[in-house]
């Protein structure tokens, strides 16, 4: 038996924008290539460049993952149910499952002799299973203080290939957009920053993208997504030698009513900018903003918030 749609209903299918977009399999061979571009005279450029190489490594775990325990599918029906996140980080990250992807990053990626990286990679490769579960879930709750700020980026480069991998193996199922609008409906974390696209059926949509998984999912423009306003919104950015400020194609949208913000990328202005990357090369923005009492909630799993 088929459904036939009045005019109205037609309208309103065709207006609706898809809520999620799926981040692409070659996710972290595109952060990495952007991570390298981006690197060629920033003042971060050491940092950029092992940041790039461990997204060579995740793009690895995703072409030739691991054997390792995939979420079970009655945890995914059982969540897609209730309406929850079917890849729930708060509770996977205390499971076995991720931490095959840790070990795997650890063994492919080639640490420099004699340095700080290699310390640090050192530590996870000694550290018990228990001691990486608490250090992933200081992590992803924000817990900074928790674990050595020399280990986020090789835990974050873990947890992501994870989760991302994960991800592009659900069975198709229809994610609910969570309680808040900043929270990713397939893993529950919270967004990194959004991205204003360009093209086909998104074009001038927004849409946020997942701090965790890199899923992205649909948020109406002009409101903050951490208290939902509208009123009062401003955004900045910095000019360089390419773009007026108004032109960036990074800007952060700041909330007068609850003095956070967010970074949104505008492909229009460039269409190969992608989320983390950009995100870790305007970090001068962050200390602006900072300065002027602007506070940042969205988590960049690559680095500790004030750590060195």
């Amino acid at each position: 038996m088929s459904t036939i749609l009045e005019p109205g209903q037609i309208e309103a299918a065709a207006s609706t924008p898809p809520f999620l977009r799926l981040p692409p399999h070659n996710l972290f061979t595109l952060r990495a290539v952007r991570l390298e571009r981006l690197a060629n005279g920033h003042p971060l450029a050491d940092f950029l460049r092992l940041v790039a190489e461990l997204c060579y490594v995740q793009q690895s775990l995703l072409d030739e993952p691991p054997l390792a325990p995939a979420p079970a599918p009655e945890r995914l029906l059982l969540c897609q149910e209730h309406g929850l996140p079917p890849l729930a980080a708060d509770s996977l990250v205390r499971e076995d499952g991720w931490l095959p992807y840790l070990e795997t990053l650890l063994r492919r990626y080639q640490a420099p002799p004699r340095s700080a990286v290699k310390n640090a990679v050192a530590a996870l490769h000694s550290a018990s299973g228990g001691q990486r579960k608490v250090w992933a879930i200081a992590l992803l709750s924000g817990q900074y203080v928790g674990l050595p700020a020399a280990l986020v980026p090789f835990l974050g480069a873990a947890l992501q290939a994870a989760w991302s991998h994960w991800l592009l193996g659900l069975p198709a199922c229809e994610l609910k957009p969570c309680a808040s609008l900043g929270q990713c409906p397939a893993c529950g974390s919270p967004a990194m920053a959004g991205v204003i696209h360009q093209r086909g059926k998104y074009n001038g949509l927004r849409y946020l993208v997942c701090s965790l998984c890199a899923c992205e999912w649909h948020v109406v423009r002009v409101k903050c997504v951490y208290c939902e306003q509208s009123k009062g919104l401003n955004y900045v950015s910095f000019e360089d030698d390419r773009h007026t400020a108004s032109q960036a194609p990074l800007r952060a949208e700041i909330c007068p009513g609850c003095n956070r913000y967010l970074k949104l990328l505008y492909l229009e202005n460039d269409a190969d900018a992608e989320a983390l990357s950009a995100d870790l090369a305007s970090l001068t923005l962050d200390m602006r903003l900072d300065l002027e009492g602007y506070q940042r909630l969205a988590p960049n799993l690559m680095l500790t918030p004030g750590g060195d």
